[in-house]
């Protein structure tokens, strides 16, 4: 079940980082993940390319140029499936968020649009043609999930209910509250994890890894020993933001590549 060929309205679809030195990132997420790389592709609207990070043969994430005078900091960006792009940042903005970059043709891939959620926490939002998402996902060195990280739970849970009809169960997640992202009628993620099959996403607030972040959408990788592959990321120049700690069911950590991209990685008790 780790292979996709689609993904329905509203599940999250991709991951890419845009980097100010992609060649830099490509060496640092080969050597930890063993990733290879197909491109490089162009970037609509800018001299930029994008590069399609490969797992076993299948797409699993993107790193892309950084365009130029974009006032962005570095970071990994969640994408989610939507039938109509345009018919979907219409949304958005009527339940308080702000369309970013307006909707724009990535041929022959699809059309994509970047929003702003009401707490300012930004994501895309993809409208697929041949492309419609990573092949390869739920498994080591692959993506795995992505976690809205918000001070505004109560808000966020209007607006995306709102934008892509996602509903909710909280719980006590070893004094942090968790939320689980659900898409009713959705059948994904793998037959023997611990949570429901149509939770499509995650809900924490801020913790002392990422309390001074404005609220943001991260992005997770399972790894299959994670105390190596933070040793490892040092040794490349990154900042392991988080230490290897253990939460329920998962050892994991926290951290920025050496361009300042942030993300996590989890190891499933499984794979000890």
């Amino acid at each position: 079940m780790s292979e996709r060929s689609s993904y329905p309205h509203g599940v999250p679809c991709w991951v890419d980082t845009l980097q100010p030195d992609p060649e830099a990132a490509k060496q640092f997420y080969g050597e930890l993940f063993g990733w290879q790389f197909s491109g490089p592709g162009p970037m609509p609207g800018t001299p930029g390319k994008y590069f399609v990070a490969r797992l076993r043969g299948r797409d699993v994430a993107g790193i892309a140029s950084q365009p130029e005078g974009v006032p962005a900091a570095t970071a990994w960006n969640t994408h989610i499936a939507v039938n109509n792009v345009d018919d979907a940042c219409a949304r958005a903005q009527s339940a308080g968020g702000t369309v970013l970059v307006s909707p724009f043709d990535a041929p022959p891939a699809g059309r994509m649009a970047v929003v702003n959620d009401p707490a300012g926490a930004t994501f895309c939002i993809w409208e697929a043609n041949d492309r419609s998402g990573a092949q390869l996902v739920n498994e080591p060195c692959t993506w795995a999930m992505n976690v809205l990280i918000t001070r505004d739970p109560e808000g966020a849970k209007r607006f995306y209910g709102e934008v892509f009809g996602w509903r909710t169960d909280t719980f006590d997640g070893g004094g942090l509250p968790v939320t689980l992202w659900r898409l009713p009628g959705y059948v994904g993620g793998e037959p023997q994890q611990p949570v429901p099959r149509d939770v499509v996403a995650t809900m924490v607030p801020p913790d002392a890894s990422t309390e001074h972040a404005r609220p943001h959408w991260s992005v997770d990788f399972w790894i299959r020993d994670l105390d190596r592959a933070a040793a490892t990321a040092a040794s490349l120049g990154a900042n392991v933001i988080a230490p290897p700690h253990d939460t329920p069911g998962f050892r994991s950590c926290v951290i920025a590549d050496p361009q300042g991209a942030v993300f996590s990685l989890s190891q499933l008790k499984a794979f000890q």
